[in-house]
C-alpha cells in the first residue's frame, strides 16, 4: 500500500512540475552581461533610432517581472506601440546577488537609474536618447488581478513617447 501511495504522488508531482515547466512564463532577463553595457547599448541605439530606452528593471526570479513581459509581447498594440519608440531592455538586477563584482555592477547601475528600487519590481526607467533618466514607473498602478491593466500599460508608454516628451 506504501509503495502505491509513493508511486502515486510521485506521479502527481512529476505531472505538476512538468505543468508549470510549459506554462510559467519565460525568463527575459540575460543574468550574464554587464547592465552598464546593456544601458550604453540601448542607449547608442535609441539615439540613432529617433527612439527612447525603457528599462524594465527586475529579474527572472520576479513573477510580476516576468507577467509584463509576456503581456506586452502578447499585446499586438502594446508591442507596436513600444517598438515603434523605445528600445526596450529588461535590466537584470538581484537584489540577493552574492558575487562581490556583480554586486558593484549592480550598485552602479541602480544609481545611474536614480535609485528605482524604491518602487518595487518590476519598475521601468524612462531614458531619453541622451541617457538621462526622464520617468521612473512604479508598475503597481498598471496592474489589474493577476495582470496588468491594458488601458493604463497603454497610457504609460504613450506619454513617454519622444513625440509625447517633445510637444
Amino acid at each position: 500500500m506504501n509503495k502505491t501511495i509513493t508511486i502515486v504522488l510521485l506521479l502527481v508531482f512529476s505531472y505538476s512540475v512538468t505543468t508549470y515547466a510549459q506554462n510559467a512564463p519565460k525568463k527575459v532577463y540575460d543574468e550574464t552581461i554587464n547592465q552598464m553595457e546593456q544601458i550604453d547599448k540601448a542607449v547608442k541605439q535609441a539615439k540613432s533610432e529617433g527612439k527612447f530606452v525603457v528599462c524594465q528593471v527586475g529579474g527572472n526570479w520576479c513573477p510580476w517581472c516576468l507577467r509584463f513581459a509576456e503581456f506586452i509581447t502578447n499585446d499586438s498594440t502594446i508591442n507596436k506601440l513600444v517598438n515603434d519608440n523605445f528600445v526596450y531592455i529588461h535590466v537584470n538586477y538581484n537584489p540577493r546577488q552574492s558575487d562581490e563584482s556583480q554586486k558593484e555592477i549592480s550598485a552602479k547601475m541602480m544609481k545611474r537609474l536614480g535609485n528605482p528600487a524604491r518602487f518595487g519590481y518590476p519598475v521601468f526607467v524612462v531614458l531619453d536618447e541622451n541617457g538621462k533618466v526622464i520617468h521612473t514607473q512604479d508598475s503597481g498602478f498598471l496592474e489589474e488581478g493577476k495582470s496588468y491593466n491594458k488601458e493604463k500599460v497603454i497610457r504609460f508608454f504613450e506619454c513617454w513617447t519622444p513625440k509625447a516628451v517633445r510637444q
